[in-house]
């Protein structure tokens, strides 16, 4: 059976994640910063719900090892657990760039580093990152966020490189503008003019990146590693 952790699953693109691989017979648990969040996620899906700070060394630890209680060693994880602050770069403080490295890129690194040894023991495992088109081209009045994003489609790399030999296989997802509660919180303005950008001219939704994820989390996507696929409504093309 198939056991996936997901942070930052209590709304948006974790919890469409959460919604699709739960429909694929996986065993979900769902955390995020927001218990109750988590909790009605949980429930609605038939998952465990774990509240933390991903960030944080001790709630991440809690996290694995409540997912072992109940489910056994996580086959999966997807790092999707996210922050987003705006911000010109002269106005920017140390505080919030700190914040934002630490949700996505130290998240990202703390939850790997909690369960690659038993996939490494098992020679089996899979890890899907969740970056952003914004880690490919930037974003005005985002630059930290850009800068974390860019860091995990790096580490992405570096890991697979590093690990895909043990059987472990590391992928990312870098999304476009998705109507997610994130993305909803930047401006109008931000968000008319982005719309308009788009050879699609729409954003995506959430459901839209859970199929990326689901497919790079399947026996299907076998040779996929260290690879960043990009539904992103025509943003980036690579």
């Amino acid at each position: 059976m198939k056991t996936v952790i997901i942070t930052g699953a209590g709304s948006g693109i974790g919890l469409a994640v959460a919604t699709k691989l739960a429909a694929l017979r996986y065993n979900v648990v769902v955390n995020d910063y927001d218990a109750e969040a988590a909790d009605r996620a949980a429930k609605e899906i038939g998952g465990v719900a774990v509240q933390g700070d991903v960030s944080n060394e001790a709630d991440v630890a809690r996290m694995v090892e409540r997912c072992t209680e109940v489910f056994g060693a996580p086959t999966h994880l997807v790092n999707n657990a996210g922050h987003v602050h705006q911000s010109r770069f002269v106005d920017l403080e140390p505080a919030d760039f700190d914040r934002m490295i630490a949700v996505h890129l130290r998240g990202t690194y703390l939850c790997t580093r909690a369960v690659l040894p038993d996939m490494l023991k098992r020679k089996s495992g899979c890890v899907v990152n969740m970056a952003s088109q914004l880690g490919q081209i930037g974003g005005i009045e985002l630059v930290h966020y850009s800068a974390a994003k860019a860091g995990i489609i790096a580490m992405t790399k570096a890991l697979a490189r590093e690990v895909s030999t043990g059987g472990v296989r590391v992928n990312a997802v870098a999304p476009g503008p998705i109507n997610t509660p994130l993305v909803r919180a930047l401006s109008d303005d931000w968000r008319s003019a982005k719309a308009a950008e788009l050879p699609l001219g729409h954003f995506g939704e959430p459901e839209d990146v859970a199929e990326t994820v689901a497919f790079l989390c399947s026996d299907a996507a076998r040779i996929y590693v260290g690879q960043t696929l990009s539904p992103n409504s025509g943003d980036v093309m690579l």
